[in-house]
């Protein structure tokens, strides 16, 4: 499979889950992995979970504008995300930006080592 079929497989997989069931978001990290949300810092699969399914919102929607993605050392890829992430009850979507390091985890399964994510203000 190509790279951008990969980081098109792995974005339309982690947005939907995000969006319906951020717990079940465990699966894609590691303890080894690293969480940059809005310039706090998380490390490790449970404290990742933690943060985002404390987040102030139980529902939202990821409308997803560009995907990017490049080859990365140890058969890693990166993976960089624009969108609009529209909140109930929210008047106005909101800007959003994310950076995913995949990297191989065996029998052809890929896990988040790193992830940062970041509201955009105009």
């Amino acid at each position: 499979m190509d790279p951008e079929s990969v980081a098109k497989a792995f974005v339309d997989h982690y947005y939907s889950t995000f969006d319906t069931n951020r717990a079940a978001l465990a699966n894609l990290y590691q303890e080894s992995s690293m969480l940059s949300f809005e310039g706090q810092k998380y490390q490790g699969s449970q404290n990742i979970v933690a943060k985002l399914t404390s987040l102030p919102f139980q529902q939202c929607k990821h409308h997803i504008s560009t995907t990017d993605c490049q080859l990365s050392g140890s058969n890693g890829m990166l993976v960089f995300v624009s969108g609009n992430l529209q909140i109930p009850g929210e008047e106005h979507p909101l800007k959003f930006s994310q950076m995913f390091q995949l990297i191989p985890a065996g029998q052809g399964s890929l896990y988040v080592s790193n992830d940062i994510f970041r509201l955009n203000y105009a």
